[in-house]
């Protein structure tokens, strides 16, 4: 470009303190970011994106971090010699930030329209009526559904994508020259991760803003950047614009950002991981469609493992102390069958019950109504003694590993502490030696028995978690968003981990997710569901090239297929 950039971050070194010293992050990034374009930051945890941004909004911790060298200018004022009240006066008016964790970002003791109203009367010299109906303004401009009743609640009483319209809206309330939205979708479903996405576009196509848009996920920063940086371990190894960059890679790095993510096209036997883009030992085995059937002909000839018969669940809540009881049917009649050996994906929006079911399966929060089988017995009403028993044979591996671990006791502990429960084996030797087996078989070392999980990175601490649920040696595992939260290629390291697991164990899988790519992976069979109901329930390929309902149709066109 020709033009001189509004924003240009040379030679940045930044170092956070431990105590061994100091831990370099960024090894002298240099970038530039023009007028009214958006820039796609892509990188896996740990890659530096979001320390690069927060060094630009000044938001680095002061205690724990170093700026070594480089500068950062800002229309050629380098903001790094701001003072406090400078970039106080800067943030938000000039450059403005939107946050990975709007439940985290915004005040839970607030309304959202009052958080709103706070950065107008900041920021501008406008009275508070005019605020308020700037931030209406505001609130429809993001398209919040019903603004004036949004503007009154509070944080939590709003869905996920709602309050990232929130956070959005108070990001342009003071019409930046810069939007930094940091992974600004990663918690949400693909239909409300794609109306953000088209939101950010619209509202920069009106505004001529300039925009950052960091992610871990390239297909998604592709359909929205105009040049994209590649970073990897506090550098930037790619960069170009966006057709460049993702569909012709120079970088393996870059390759496998975009290899080891599941394709809709073709069912690979094994993932590609970065280790093996790095190494050039690329698997490109595929499931052919007569290996498939062949497997599923064997599969659906035997008796059902699991039956679901018109199960729902049902909460109730009171308005008031003598208010009449409301109800929600979060599970509405939802029938059908497991087999053993198979993975039955589950998918659906927020809000659509696939959670609530698998905690029904587990019995972890009974249902309301229906009834379960389990090897053709029925399990919905069992004592506390005989529920014991069965939870050895019905498993579930969580969405956040971290918080299905106690803190406190080293993982080899954790690990044994269920086949202690369910007395398997003969001595605590016994479960030792097996536990030590199944963390080498899970990829971790023996090393690791003695360690605590805050040792442990992400997705150590997913397999971890795989490591404890498969202990006692499951038939079935319901596994509840258990690679959500996991960067690409960690992600594809998991899924293989699962297939490998199933074959060698003879696991059978319940598979929740919002993803439908990494559902498609995993799946034999695929349920959708939409508000407590199934919607569409058949083979998981057959769904996908020809979905039979709008919804799951508007589902699968909503994936980030990049460019």
């Amino acid at each position: 470009m020709n033009q001189s950039p509004i924003l240009s971050v040379q030679n940045l070194n930044v170092a956070f303190k431990s105590n061994t010293g100091l831990n370099q992050v960024l090894h002298g990034i240099s970038y530039d970011l023009f007028s009214n374009e958006i820039l796609g930051i892509v990188g896996e945890s740990g890659s530096g994106k979001s320390v690069a941004a927060l060094a630009i909004m000044g938001l680095l911790p002061p205690k724990k971090s170093v700026i070594n060298s480089g500068g950062i200018l800002f229309n050629d004022v380098d903001i790094l010699q701001y003072s406090q009240p400078q970039l106080e006066g800067l943030r938000g008016q000039k450059i403005a930030m939107i946050f990975q964790e709007p439940m985290s970002a915004l005040n839970p003791s607030m309304c959202c329209g009052t958080q709103v109203i706070e950065i107008l009367l900041q920021h501008t010299t406008t009275t508070q009526k005019a605020a308020k109906d700037e931030v209406i303004r505001l609130f429809n401009a993001v398209k919040i559904p019903t603004p004036e009743d949004t503007f009154k609640k509070y944080p939590h009483e709003i869905s996920g994508g709602q309050q990232q319209r929130v956070m959005i809206a108070m990001a342009i309330a003071c019409k930046p020259d810069i939007l930094i939205a940091d992974e600004p979708t990663t918690a949400l479903d693909v239909t409300v991760q794609k109306d953000i996405i088209t939101l950010l576009k619209t509202l920069q196509k009106e505004s001529k803003m300039s925009v950052i848009f960091i992610s871990h996920d390239l297909a998604l920063v592709s359909e929205i950047a105009n040049r994209i940086l590649v970073m990897y371990k506090g550098t930037i190894v790619e960069r170009g614009d966006t057709k460049s960059v993702f569909k012709t890679p120079k970088e393996d790095y870059t390759k496998a950002l975009i290899g080891a993510r599941p394709t809709l096209k073709s069912r690979l036997k094994q993932l590609p991981t970065i280790s093996d883009f790095l190494s050039n030992s690329i698997s490109k085995q595929i499931i052919s469609k007569a290996a498939r059937a062949e497997k599923h002909k064997e599969i659906y000839s035997q008796a059902p493992l699991l039956e679901v018969i018109n199960l729902e669940k049902t909460y109730f809540s009171k308005a008031s102390f003598f208010g009449a009881k409301t109800t929600f049917k979060a599970v509405d009649a939802v029938s059908f069958k497991v087999y053993a050996g198979e993975t039955m994906g589950l998918v659906g929006e927020s809000g659509c019950g696939k959670s609530t079911l698998g905690k029904a399966i587990l019995q972890l929060d009974r249902a309301t109504a229906g009834t379960l089988k389990y090897k053709g017995k029925d399990i919905t009403n069992l004592s506390k003694k005989d529920l014991r028993t069965l939870r050895k044979d019905i498993q579930i591996i969580f969405q956040d590993p971290y918080a299905s671990l106690n803190p406190r006791i080293t993982v080899g502990k954790a690990i044994m502490e269920p086949m202690q429960v369910h007395k398997l084996f003969k001595s605590d030797t016994e479960r030792k030696a097996k536990t030590i087996e199944i963390l080498e078989k899970v990829g971790l070392e023996n090393s690791h028995f003695d360690r605590y999980p805050h040792e442990f990175s992400g997705g150590q601490r997913q397999r971890i978690g795989i490591a404890r649920t498969i202990a006692v040696e499951p038939k079935l595992i319901v596994c509840d968003e258990s690679v959500s939260a996991l960067d690409i290629s960690v992600q594809a390291q998991v899924l293989n981990l699962l297939n490998a697991l199933k074959k060698d164990y003879g696991f059978t899988y319940i598979f929740i997710s919002h993803d439908l790519a990494v559902v498609k992976f995993m799946s034999d069979q695929l349920m959708v569901m939409n508000q407590g109901s199934i919607e569409e329930l058949g083979e998981a390929d057959a769904i996908y090239e020809s979905p039979q309902k709008a919804y799951t149709k508007a589902l699968i066109d909503a994936i980030p297929k990049g460019i």
